[in-house]
């Protein structure tokens, strides 16, 4: 589950996927959203019953994780209310996975059975011509999922023989035998990420994964500063920082403008759009329902234009750089999103300009929040 960003020069496109974005600050929520529940659970073979040591047990897109131990037993405390993944992985075993939306202050109890699962062999490249055909195509895959910005530079996909290519007619899909291992020194993030799909056809980049994310310990003081102004500006401007101010009531105090356009036709009307328009109340006090027609403009006045983002829109160089500009579809009519600004729906929105660009190197975990944001 994660986002993905497209253009409007030269026109790429990124279904966004679940992303893939949990404590809730205190100028974004309700006091009762400070409160914690706590998960609980064991992981047995499902053929002996026997219990599975060090199994891993995380809740995707977050920090939040564990393992097993020796009785099969895990635990996760603090965790924030809304929409989780709960997912169990373990070497040689089929993964287990459980979405499911928790209320605050509250105990959950999990039972999972994994069954054995084969491990493939890892496919040996025998002929220069064919290591050639498969580097090209991981330098294509590295751009495409993990960004082209300033950040993407410094993120690295640590164990790329996991991956398998196929390509056809310029189009591009991949698959990955084990975890991709991501470490992103611009963040200061160390990336387990499970890859479900990538497909890259035409202008459109379409993926989805569920991530782990560990802390990366910093050498020292300046490098820590670093890391966190670093996610401090990822986080700005972003697709979860608008939906949580939409859902705060507060895009105008975050430096949004939301727009509303019939089409990218440069000759189509642009009319502004009152916010409180776009939420409607979900099945539970948890969830939202994001609803408009047409595309949404979001232009985000906080920050300006990256000269990495003129150059992958083909911008002139004399053009001044603008604030940041994104597009916003739904792609299968009105979508839920929880109050930690997820959207439940894998692909229930996509996403062009800014949101396009910014992808794997740009994300922080769901429960990242600017320091001056935290509860006090």
């Amino acid at each position: 589950m994660t986002k993905c960003p497209g253009s409007i020069v030269p026109g790429s496109r990124i279904a966004a996927t679940k992303g893939l974005l949990l404590a809730v600050c205190l100028c974004f929520a309700d006091p009762v959203y400070a409160q914690y529940a706590t998960f609980e659970g064991t992981v047995v073979d499902s053929a002996s019953g026997m219990p599975l040591q060090d199994a891993h047990v995380f809740i995707a897109s977050s920090l939040l994780g564990t393992s097993s131990d020796a009785h099969g037993r895990f635990a996760l405390s603090r965790v924030p209310p809304g929409s989780h993944r709960l997912m169990i992985t373990m070497l040689g075993y089929a993964p287990a996975i459980r979405d499911t939306l928790i209320r605050a202050d509250q105990r959950y109890e999990f039972s999972f059975s994994l069954p054995s699962k084969a491990v493939p062999l890892e496919e040996v490249v025998v002929n220069a011509r064919q290591a050639r055909r498969w580097q090209r195509r991981l330098l294509k895959f590295e751009r495409l999922f993990l960004g082209e910005t300033t950040n993407s530079s410094e993120t690295t996909i640590v164990n790329p023989h996991v991956l398998s290519f196929k390509s056809r007619l310029g189009n591009l899909s991949a698959s990955a035998s084990a975890p991709l291992i991501i470490e992103n020194r611009a963040l200061g993030y160390h990336i387990r990420y499970y890859l479900k799909e990538f497909e890259h056809f035409g202008s459109t980049i379409k993926y989805d994964g569920d991530p782990s994310y560990t802390e990366l310990e910093p050498a020292d003081s300046a490098q820590a500063a670093f890391w966190e102004a670093g996610r401090r500006q990822a986080f700005l401007g972003s697709q979860r920082h608008f939906l949580l101010a939409l859902i705060a009531q507060r895009t105008a105090d975050e430096g949004f403008e939301v727009l509303r356009r019939s089409s990218f036709d440069r000759s189509a009307g642009r009319f502004r759009v009152d916010p409180g328009t776009l939420l409607e109340p979900g099945p539970t006090p948890l969830e939202h329902l994001l609803t408009f027609h047409g595309i949404l403009e979001i232009v985000y006045t906080g920050e300006f234009e990256t000269e990495a983002f003129r150059r992958w829109q083909r911008m002139a160089e004399w053009a001044r750089p603008g604030p940041q500009r994104s597009f916003m579809e739904l792609n299968h009519g009105p979508t839920l999103v929880d109050q930690n600004g997820e959207v439940i729906d894998p692909y229930g929105v996509v996403v062009y300009g800014y949101y396009a660009f910014e992808r794997i190197a740009d994300q922080a975990p769901k429960e990242y929040r600017p320091p001056e944001w935290a509860p006090r």
